[in-house]
């Protein structure tokens, strides 16, 4: 089978773990390979509902082992809850579940600045989910932090190591914000506990990797987070930290670009944000409270209502573009199905011209506003349709026109959250 990678098209939140799981059946692994527990996945098999945050939804197949990269930053305590939670449903976990040594390692210290840091902009916060992931990140590129293969030293050496980092932490917390220390012993005597779980799950990524490398062992490449969000190449400074992005596949596993194969863009049928920053066809009012709670739009991590608006195809082409997507899926199309019409943002106007081309300049991003060209809505349900010819015209004429318009193949569409409710396609939705 091919590799194949799973990209955010838009600001995250797309449902891209409800895809990884239903594309992770038949690979070897699955690779996550940025972010941390400031993702959220939220898979539906039957009755069941499972949340995942630094776990790969791929893990709910048996057979299939899971990777979390060296791109990522990784909260020792979330992962043991998550492992457990996992275990108690009873999917077997330490014996498929790795993690990179030099992933970097989150530590409370990073949740109390986040916090902190956020608190003290106001209104000029970029609205993060206060899990510590720019501080560790921080961290990581001052080379200060620690890493996943610190959980390997010996019990005196890697106590000795994090009580030196807390106090550290503890300088800065006195000094700039005026915060109570944390507790460097008690902290660090639960780093050691949780290391003799977490130590026999990590491993040396290249040697992990080797039959991806030689192609003799299949991998699907999980993002979090969205294109849009990404840190070089997002609306900044109202990103994530890492590299959503297709860049961050490669440098999040180690892994040389001819591992890469097909390259998998998620889009919702219509658009969502979380937290601050521009977002040009945001609905405002009752239209956008209507379409959220016919989404469920409602942050797997954090619980927070998500910003909604219409489908952004200046950002879609944009996303298409940068990272090289050879195919898309749309989700989400059953949230649409009770609209009498639908919008999509086709250009925008800038300081008096229009334009098509996605502007990466922050200060020019928030004075964008969208043209829409609009389209009618189908008014029947779509949530039983396993086939395109199932779809309504109106429906098929939506995503005829999303196709054409990204420029490239919408190979897969969800019509509801559970794992079976999906079209596959092969070559397309445009007759």
């Amino acid at each position: 089978m091919e590799n194949r990678v799973i990209i955010g098209g838009q600001w995250g939140d797309e449902g891209k773990g409800k895809i990884v799981d239903a594309l992770s059946q038949d690979v070897d692994w699955v690779l996550r390979y940025q972010g941390g527990a400031n993702a959220g996945h939220t898979i539906h098999i039957g009755p069941d509902k499972h949340v995942l945050h630094l776990i790969p939804s791929g893990i709910l197949h048996k057979g299939v082992r899971c990777l979390l990269g060296g791109g990522m930053v990784i909260d020792p305590w979330s992962l043991r809850d998550e492992i457990m939670a996992l275990e108690q449903k009873g999917h077997k976990v330490r014996d498929r579940l790795h993690v990179s040594a030099t992933a970097a390692l989150l530590m409370p210290y990073h949740m109390r600045l986040d916090e902190l840091r956020e608190s003290r902009l106001k209104r000029k916060s970029i609205g993060t989910t206060g899990r510590g992931i720019g501080p560790a990140y921080l961290d990581k590129i001052q080379r200060t932090g620690l890493r996943m293969g610190d959980l390997l030293l010996p019990t005196e050496n890697l106590e000795r190591k994090v009580i030196e980092k807390i106090l550290s932490a503890n300088e800065v917390l006195s000094e700039f914000y005026d915060a109570e220390p944390l507790p460097a012993r008690v902290l660090a005597e639960e780093l050691v506990v949780l290391a003799q779980f977490v130590a026999p799950m990590v491993v040396n990524p290249y040697d992990a990797l080797r039959k991806v490398r030689e192609g003799t062992e299949s991998a699907l490449f999980e993002g979090a987070q969205g294109t849009m969000l990404d840190i070089d190449h997002g609306t900044f400074p109202y990103v994530t930290s890492s590299n959503s992005t297709i860049g961050g596949a490669l440098t999040g596993t180690g892994l040389p670009p001819r591992s890469l194969g097909e390259i998998n863009g998620i889009f919702k049928a219509y658009c969502t944000r979380v937290g601050n920053g521009p977002f040009p066809s945001e609905l405002l009012g009752e239209a956008g409270d209507a379409l959220r709670e016919a989404g469920g739009e409602y942050g797997a991590t954090t619980g927070r209502a998500r910003r909604c608006g219409w489908f952004d195809m200046v950002a879609g082409r944009y996303a298409v573009d940068i990272n090289g997507m050879t195919g898309v899926i749309i989700t989400k199309l059953d949230v649409l199905d009770d609209l009498s019409t639908i919008q999509v943002a086709t250009s925008y106007e800038l300081d008096g011209k229009t334009i098509t081309s996605y502007p990466v300049l922050s200060e020019a991003i928030p004075r964008c506003r969208p043209n829409f060209t609009e389209f009618a809505g189908w008014k029947k349900p779509t949530s039983d349709c396993r086939r395109l010819t199932d779809l309504p015209a109106a429906a098929r004429k939506y995503l005829e026109f999303l196709e054409k318009e990204l420029g490239t193949l919408i190979v897969g569409v969800s019509v509801g959250r559970d794992r079976e409710q999906m079209i596959w396609t092969e070559t397309g939705v445009t007759t």
